[in-house]
């Protein structure tokens, strides 16, 4: 008989973890959850389950982790990949739901803009343009210019991705290969401002500087 990732994931979970588990039962807790979670050092990949055992997660992760707890409440586990300019910053992860037919996210960053995003928004593209303005290397260039459609992680389910670290790196591989839906035209860029210093300043609270974007 075919065990479904859900059951396989539960099987797996000490009582105390079933707990830890079991008292995300909204989208808010989830990503609250994930900010108690340390921001790494380094980018390996962590599966669902590790990062509820180690406590640590960086945007993939993190998405990952956000969107199985999700899927746990009923919702699709889908995520969308934000992009960056190339060469300027990391891209991010979003763990999508919808709620009274409008879209919001969790997600695990080491800025604090980066993270949760309530269920308001009509479309996709409105939810990404809600990070546009946070979105910025330590260069103080606003970065944000694009996202992917939402990919259904349920076709990842063989590579048992909610336990088992190799999927992980096998869908971080099938994000950079997805066609970026652009958000800005080349004049946008151009007349684009940096972030001003007050900005950049309150947004470095409680970021890990070992685990920014090094290029």
């Amino acid at each position: 008989m075919k065990v479904d990732q859900i059951t396989r994931f539960n099987s797996l979970l000490t009582p105390a973890e079933k707990l830890i588990v079991d008292e995300l039962d909204s989208p808010n807790k989830i990503s609250l959850f994930l900010d108690s979670v340390q921001y790494p050092s380094t980018g390996n990949n962590r599966c669902v389950i590790n990062v509820l055992r180690e406590r640590q997660g960086h945007c993939l992760d993190g998405g990952l982790f956000a969107a199985a707890m999700l899927n746990r409440l009923g919702f699709p586990a889908q995520i969308i990949d934000l992009l960056p300019q190339p060469g300027t910053d990391d891209d991010h992860i979003l763990a999508l739901f919808k709620q009274h037919n409008r879209w919001g996210c969790v997600a695990k960053s080491n800025f604090i803009g980066l993270r949760y995003r309530e269920p308001i928004y009509k479309s996709l593209r409105e939810l990404v343009m809600s990070y546009f303005e946070v979105y910025f290397n330590m260069d103080r260039l606003k970065t944000l210019r694009g996202y992917t459609r939402p990919v259904h992680l349920k076709v990842f389910d063989r590579l048992n991705w909610l336990v088992d670290d190799h999927a992980v790196d096998v869908i971080e591989k099938h994000l950079y290969t997805l066609k970026a839906i652009p958000l800005l035209t080349p004049e946008m860029v151009q007349n684009l401002s940096l972030l001003d210093q007050r900005s950049l300043t309150a947004h470095l609270s409680g970021v890990n500087m070992d685990g920014l974007y090094k290029g």
